[in-house]
C-alpha cells in the first residue's frame, strides 16, 4: 500500500480527452493483467470488492468507493488475485498537454512553454492517484452514464461522453482543492480575478491589500499556494500574456502595447518581455507574422 499521497497534475487547456470505458467483473482468483507503457491514462473506479494492483515500486489495495489512476508510461501488474467478487469501471483517457506526478503541494505547468504551444494561460487540474471517491462524484452517477452512452451510436454519444468525462475530472479536482484549504483557494481566486480585471491599471501591494481587504502577505501566501506565484509575479506574467496577444492580433506599436498592458514604460516592457520570452517584442511579432 502506498503511504505517501501522490497527485497527478494535468495542464489545461487543452483538456484531457475521453477515449473509451467499460465495466469489468472479476471473480475470486481472477487478477488484473500486467501491462507496460500503454500510452494512455487508466482511471479505475472500484464499485465492489477490492483490486490489488502495483505500478512500478508502488502497490495498492483499492476497495469499493475508491479510485486509482494508472499512468501511461509505467509498468502495471497484479499484486495478487481478487479475494472476492470485484467490480470496477475503467476509463481510458489521454492528454496532449503537460502532466506530472508529484507528492503534496501543487506543481504548476511551465507557463511560458504552455503559452508558446497553446497561446493560452495554463490551469493545473489536480487529481489524486489513489483515494476515495468525492461525495459529489459518487452521487452523480456520471460514470454509469458514461458507460451507457458507449453502448449507443458513436455519432450521438461522442460529445456527451467528453462533456461528462470533463465534469468527472472537475469534481475530482475541486475535491482536492477543498481538501487543500478552500479558504486559501477562494482568496487566491479572488486575487486572480482582480488582477485580470485591472491588469492595465497601476497596481501596488498596498492597493491590492486595500481593495481585497487582506494583508498583502496573506494574499501572497494564498496565491503562492494555489498558483505558485505571488500576486505581482502573476500580474507581470498576465500582462506579458496579454501583450503577446496584442502583438499577434493587432498592428499596435510596441509603445502602445506596453501602455495598454499596464507597463510603466516601453523600455521596461521590452526588458521584461525579453527576459521572460527570450526575444524582443518586435522579434516575437515578426516570428509569427506572415
Amino acid at each position: 500500500m502506498s503511504l505517501i499521497p501522490s497527485y497527478i497534475h494535468l495542464a489545461a487547456p487543452p483538456f484531457p480527452y475521453f477515449l473509451e470505458g467499460d465495466r469489468t467483473v472479476y471473480q475470486p482468483g481472477d487478477q488484473h493483467p500486467s501491462r507496460s507503457r500503454m500510452g494512455k491514462f487508466d482511471l479505475l473506479i472500484v464499485e465492489q470488492g477490492c483490486l490489488f494492483i502495483g505500478e512500478e515500486h508502488k502497490q495498492w489495495a483499492v476497495p469499493a468507493g475508491h479510485t486509482l489512476l494508472l499512468l501511461p508510461d509505467r509498468y502495471h501488474y497484479s499484486v495478487k488475485p481478487c479475494e472476492e467478487t470485484t467490480s470496477f469501471i475503467w476509463i481510458h483517457f489521454h492528454t496532449v498537454g503537460e502532466w506530472i506526478e508529484a507528492e503534496g503541494d501543487p506543481v504548476y505547468a511551465d507557463r511560458e512553454e504552455h503559452f508558446k504551444q497553446f497561446l493560452t494561460h495554463p490551469y493545473t487540474i489536480r487529481i489524486p492517484q489513489f483515494g476515495p471517491l468525492p461525495d459529489p462524484f459518487e452521487r452523480s452517477g456520471q460514470a454509469e452514464l458514461l458507460l451507457q452512452l458507449g453502448r449507443g451510436r458513436r455519432s450521438s454519444a461522442v460529445w456527451q461522453q467528453q462533456r461528462i468525462f470533463e465534469e468527472m475530472l472537475r469534481m475530482m479536482d475541486l475535491a482536492q482543492q477543498d481538501a487543500a484549504g478552500s479558504h486559501a483557494v477562494e482568496i487566491a481566486e479572488q486575487t486572480e480575478a482582480y488582477l485580470r480585471n485591472h491588469y492595465a491599471e497601476p497596481l501596488t501591494n498596498s492597493l491590492l491589500a486595500d481593495e481585497l481587504h487582506f494583508h498583502y502577505n496573506y494574499l501572497a501566501r494564498c496565491m503562492k499556494r494555489v498558483y505558485g506565484l505571488t500576486p505581482m509575479e502573476y500580474l507581470t506574467d498576465y500582462r506579458l500574456e496579454q501583450a503577446k496577444l496584442l502583438l499577434l492580433r493587432t498592428e499596435m506599436s510596441i509603445a502602445r502595447v506596453a501602455e495598454r498592458t499596464g507597463f510603466e514604460s516601453t523600455a521596461y516592457f521590452s526588458r521584461r518581455f525579453a527576459l521572460k520570452i527570450g526575444i524582443s517584442p518586435l522579434r516575437f511579432r515578426k516570428r509569427y507574422s506572415r
